[in-house]
């Protein structure tokens, strides 16, 4: 087994890694597919902006970003967004440190793009929504993933999903911009 490094070891333990699942090139695909969609979805005088979830989350909506302004030759703002003080797990789980949050335009009547690299309970995404109405009233709030692991405790779809891959409870997944993979969580 191959061990992999998050960014911050200690916020999240170790991964360590049994099997890549997808390639860099693959995930580079399954966003330029998304790019596709996405546009396909909303019409042109829309202005949409793009939110990564930290940490996961900030690269894959940088990317889908550069991605939308190569298709659409339009800018779009990106942002990112820190959901640490709106989980409902803080009692299990102690406070990680926070994470910046940047959201570079207002939100009102704006469709909202929001990033996230693996779906599973969807409790993050639920924090998140949280976390949005507090920087204003989009029109719509549209969710993007990498991954969908399912697992679902909340009522939550993706709306667009680079790739589906059912895992056990016991198993994680590790996506990046580099590759995605399959293995098991050593927390620190």
């Amino acid at each position: 087994m191959t061990e992999i490094e998050r960014p911050d070891a200690s916020r999240y333990g170790s991964f360590v890694a049994r099997t890549q699942l997808l390639s860099a090139d693959d995930v580079q695909r399954a966003l330029r597919r998304i790019a596709h969609e996405v546009l396909e979805r909303n019409s042109h005088d829309e202005e949409l902006v793009i939110i990564g979830l930290q940490t996961g989350g900030v690269a894959f909506a940088k990317r889908l970003a550069q991605e939308l302004q190569h298709i659409g030759e339009n800018s779009v703002a990106v942002g990112a967004l820190d959901v640490a003080f709106y989980r409902d797990d803080l009692s299990l789980n102690p406070l990680r440190d926070a994470t910046t949050t940047s959201i570079p335009v207002d939100l009102n009547g704006r469709t909202v793009v929001l990033v996230d690299d693996v779906l599973f309970t969807g409790r993050t995404i639920r924090a998140a929504l949280n976390a949005l109405a507090e920087w204003g009233r989009p029109t719509s709030i549209q969710l993007v993933v990498m991954v969908d692991r399912g697992h679902r405790e909340l009522p939550i779809r993706p709306d667009f999903v680079g790739k589906n891959l059912p895992t056990s409870h016991h198993e994680a997944i590790l996506a990046t911009l580099e590759g995605v993979w399959i293995g098991s969580e050593e927390k620190a």
